[in-house]
C-alpha cells in the first residue's frame, strides 16, 4: 500500500482528487491519501467529507470549457471510506508524523524545491505540479537529490496524455509524415486578454513567485508537446515582453476588485531548433486588445512527406484523413494499453497510475523529473534569450552558464 500525502489544496486539486477516483473505481487499490496540507486549515477541511466542511470555491472556469480548473469539487470519501485523512498546516510537521511513502505536491511554484528537498530527504517519493520548480538550478537540484536517493520523481505535466499529443507523436514516429522539418503553436490574445489575473491568481504575475508569466506557465506545455512529437531542442531565439504591468480582478458587474501588479512576461514570440535540424515557432500572449488571434490548424508539423494540420494527416498529394480516426484504427494493442492503460483517456487517472506503477517497479514515470526540467530550461531559455538578446543552447541553460534572468530567483532562494 502506497500512502500519499497532497500537499496544497487548491482549485486544481479537483481535477487530481478526480483521478485518483476513477483510479479505485477501476479497481486500482494500491494507494490511500493519509494527509493533506494547506496553508489554512480549513482549505484542506474542504475537501475531506462530502456534506461537511467549508463551502468550496466557486470554480474558475465553466466545466463545459473542459479545463482541469473546471472540474466539479471532489472529496476523499467519494472513492477512499476507509482510511482518514488528517489535515496538516505545515508540510514539514506532516512529513514527520503522518504515515506517508510519496507526496504529490500541488503549492505554488516557488513552494516545489523546498518541498521536494523536505520529501527527498525523508525518503518520500515525489509527484509535483509542472512547471518543475522556480528555476532551473531549484529543477536539477531535485532531480540530483532523487538521484541520490534512488527516489521516484515525476512531473505532472497532463499535455502528455491527451489524445492529440499521443496521436500526433505516434505519426511522427510511424514515418506518416516523413523526417520532421518544421512546426507552429500558439495563439496571441484570448480568455485572460489583455489585462485580467491569469485564472484569479496573482502570483503568476511575480517573478519571484512565478519565475516568469506566460512563458512558465504555458512555455513549459507548448514545449513538452514540442519536445514530445518532433524530438529533442537544442536552441531558442526569442523575445519575450510586459505590455500589461497592471492586471486586475473585476467582480461579475466589471467593478475592480484588486489591482496586480505584473513583473513578468505577458507575451514571448520565439524559433526553437530541434537536435534533428528541424526548426519551430511558438507564441503566445495574455496581453493585446481588441480581438484575439487564433491561427487556424495549430498546431500544424511537417515533415519531408506531409504534414499534421488541422487534426488531419495530408499527404504531398494532398489526400487528408484525420489523424484522431487513424490512429485509433492503426493503434497496435500493446501501444494502446501503454498510451491508455484500463482504457482510460482522462489525464490526471493515466499520470497518477504511471506514478504509482513507478514508485512499485523503482524507476521514474514517463513524465519524469528530467523530462520536467529539459521543459523547464526550454521555457526560460525564452526568457534567458531575450534578455541576453541572442540564440542560446538549451545546454547553456541547464549547465546555468547563461541565467541572466534567472540569477535573482537563486539568489533570492539562496539557490547561488
Amino acid at each position: 500500500m502506497i500512502n500519499i500525502a497532497i500537499v496544497g489544496c487548491g482549485r486544481i486539486l479537483n481535477a487530481h482528487l478526480q483521478g485518483y477516483k476513477k483510479l479505485r473505481e477501476a479497481g486500482i487499490d494500491n494507494f490511500r491519501i493519509t494527509a493533506l496540507v494547506a496553508r489554512k486549515e480549513e482549505d484542506g477541511l474542504m475537501f475531506l467529507r462530502r456534506g461537511e466542511g467549508p463551502t468550496p470555491r466557486p470554480p474558475v472556469l465553466a466545466p463545459e470549457t473542459g479545463d482541469p480548473l473546471a472540474a466539479p469539487h471532489t472529496y476523499l470519501s467519494d472513492f477512499q471510506d476507509d482510511v482518514e485523512a488528517k489535515v496538516y498546516t505545515d508540510y514539514r510537521q506532516m512529513l514527520d508524523e503522518a504515515p506517508v511513502d510519496a507526496v504529490n505536491d500541488f503549492t505554488t511554484l516557488a513552494l516545489h524545491h523546498q518541498v521536494a528537498e523536505e520529501s527527498l530527504k525523508r525518503g518520500k517519493h515525489l509527484l509535483t505540479q509542472k512547471p518543475l520548480a522556480i528555476s532551473v538550478r531549484a529543477a536539477q537540484r531535485m532531480v540530483n537529490l532523487a538521484k541520490e536517493r534512488k527516489l521516484t520523481l515525476g512531473t505532472f505535466e497532463n499535455v502528455r496524455q491527451g489524445r492529440y499529443t499521443r496521436a500526433a507523436g505516434w505519426a511522427v514516429r510511424q514515418g506518416l509524415i516523413g523526417a520532421p522539418q518544421m512546426a507552429l503553436m500558439g495563439s496571441l490574445g484570448g480568455l485572460w486578454s489583455p489585462d485580467r489575473v491569469v485564472a484569479e491568481t496573482p502570483w503568476l504575475h511575480d517573478k519571484l513567485l512565478g519565475g516568469g508569466g506566460g512563458s512558465i506557465d504555458i512555455g513549459v506545455h507548448q514545449f513538452h508537446f514540442l519536445r514530445y512529437v518532433f524530438g529533442e531542442v537544442a536552441w531558442v531565439s526569442a523575445v519575450a515582453r510586459t505590455f500589461e504591468p497592471t492586471r486586475y480582478l473585476r467582480d461579475s458587474n466589471g467593478t475592480i476588485t484588486q489591482t496586480v501588479q505584473a513583473n513578468v512576461d505577458d507575451t514571448y514570440l520565439a524559433t526553437c531548433g530541434f537536435e534533428n535540424d528541424a526548426i519551430g515557432q511558438l507564441l503566445w500572449s495574455w496581453a493585446g486588445r481588441g480581438a484575439a488571434l487564433e491561427i487556424p490548424g495549430t498546431p500544424v508539423f511537417f515533415g519531408s512527406e506531409g504534414c499534421i494540420k488541422g487534426g488531419q494527416l495530408i499527404d504531398q498529394a494532398g489526400n487528408e484523413v484525420n489523424l484522431l480516426a487513424h490512429f485509433d484504427t492503426n493503434l497496435d494493442a500493446t501501444r494502446r494499453d501503454e498510451f491508455f492503460p484500463l482504457g482510460f483517456t482522462d489525464a490526471y487517472a493515466i499520470q497518477q497510475l504511471d506514478w504509482l506503477q513507478a514508485i512499485e517497479q523503482g524507476k521514474d514515470p514517463e513524465t519524469s523529473g528530467v523530462e520536467g526540467l529539459h521543459d523547464l530550461a526550454c521555457a526560460f531559455a525564452m526568457l534567458e534569450s531575450s534578455q541576453a538578446r541572442r540564440q542560446v543552447t538549451l545546454q547553456e541553460v541547464l549547465s546555468g552558464q547563461v541565467d541572466g534572468y534567472q540569477r535573482e530567483i537563486d539568489q533570492h532562494y539562496q539557490l547561488v
